[in-house]
């Protein structure tokens, strides 16, 4: 089965329509899918709901499809440096779930892994719990109360590695490993996006992060821009 194709809209054919829950890879611009965040967002489709680390920044990764008016609702952990984010949530024409960080990636895990739900301390007695039901449990320190989080369950992934090799299996080159890992999981169809495509059997087995039983569909997305999210400089001293 050839998993590779020309070009992220190729990818993407037969996938996009309103109103998907798409998981998706990255941590501030660091591992983003970024070409297929592109083609995302020329394929024109609407009342998406993503869930990731964050929305990028502004016009950069998420950002772009919130400039659009293609996303309808974040299910996110940080929600900062993106002024156009903040602006439509607080004008009520974006919905917003705020996830803990671990949480968020225990919840892309548990729907990668077939679990529905599962019990965490973190959150209890705060907004996070406002809704969710909560049950007690024995702890080390006696009887303790966790809160129920559900497990995602998205109909498409999106992700970004580092290498391939031509069944899928991926390697994530260090940071950029992010959510990408268990955001590749929790989608029904999972695209990824690498940097350069290797032979089947030129990855040491002990080196894959991601096996390719989980990948339906790769684009080589190379070359890219190094982006940062802030650079800070200060002016040359005379000799």
């Amino acid at each position: 089965m050839n998993k590779l194709y020309p070009t992220a809209a190729a990818a993407l054919e037969g996938l996009l329509r309103d109103g998907l829950l798409i998981a998706a890879g990255g941590f501030g611009l660091c591992g983003l899918p970024e070409r297929l965040i592109e083609a995302i967002e020329a394929s024109g489709v609407k009342n998406l709901t993503f869930a990731s680390n964050n929305a990028g920044i502004d016009n950069e990764g998420i950002g772009k499809l919130l400039r659009t008016r293609q996303v309808k609702k974040m299910i996110a952990s940080y929600v900062g440096e993106n002024k156009e984010f903040e602006r439509q949530f607080l004008a009520g024409e974006l919905e917003v779930e705020f996830c803990p960080q671990g949480t968020l990636a225990e919840r892309m895990r548990a729907g990668g892994a077939g679990i529905p739900g599962f019990y965490t301390k973190t959150g209890v007695g705060t907004l996070v719990a406002e809704g969710k039901e909560t049950k007690v449990f024995d702890g080390p320190n006696g009887p303790e109360e966790y809160v129920l989080e559900r497990g995602i369950f998205a109909d498409l992934s999106i992700v970004k590695a580092w290498k391939a090799d031509e069944t899928g299996n991926c390697v994530f080159r260090k940071t950029a490993r992010n959510f990408n890992l268990p955001a590749a999981t929790c989608g029904q169809v999972c695209v990824v996006e690498v940097e350069e495509v290797v032979p089947t059997g030129a990855l040491d087995p002990d080196a894959i992060h991601l096996p390719g039983i989980y990948v339906q569909r790769m684009i080589v997305g190379a070359p890219y821009d190094k982006k940062i999210e802030f650079t800070t400089t200060r002016e040359r001293q005379a000799a």
